[in-house]
C-alpha cells in the first residue's frame, strides 16, 4: 500500500517542481522549501535534485550559478520557453485527470 502512494507522489513531482518555478525562478533549496508547505505531496532532496537535473538536461528549464552568502554557489532554476509549453501541457492533462477522478471517486452529480 505504502509503495502506490510512493508511485503516486513520484508521478506528480515533475509537475509540482515546475509549478514552483513557473512563478519564479528559485534555487533548489527554496524548490523543496515550498513543496514541503503543501501537504501530501513528500518530495525530499534526493527525488527533487535529480529532476532539476533532467529538466535541465532536457533544456526545459535553465540554470545559472549565483555566489552564497554561505556554502557553495546557489543554483537557480527559472522555466525555458520549451519548459513553460511542457508544464502548460502537463497541467493541463492534470487538471482533466483530476476532473474525471473527482467524478469516479464521487459519483456523477446530477
Amino acid at each position: 500500500m505504502v509503495g502506490a502512494i510512493v508511485q503516486l507522489r513520484k508521478g506528480l513531482a515533475e509537475l509540482s517542481v515546475l509549478a514552483v518555478i513557473e512563478r519564479e525562478e528559485a534555487y533548489g533549496y527554496q524548490i523543496i522549501q515550498r513543496l514541503a508547505l503543501v501537504e501530501g505531496l513528500g518530495l525530499t532532496e534526493s527525488t527533487v535534485y535529480p529532476l532539476l537535473a533532467r529538466l535541465a538536461a532536457a533544456r526545459l528549464v535553465s540554470v545559472r550559478s549565483v555566489e552564497s552568502p554561505a556554502g557553495p554557489p546557489r543554483r537557480y532554476y527559472r522555466l525555458t520557453e520549451s519548459g513553460r509549453t511542457h508544464f502548460e501541457l502537463l497541467a493541463g492533462q492534470w487538471k482533466t485527470i483530476r476532473d474525471s477522478m473527482n467524478l469516479m471517486l464521487e459519483g456523477e452529480k446530477t
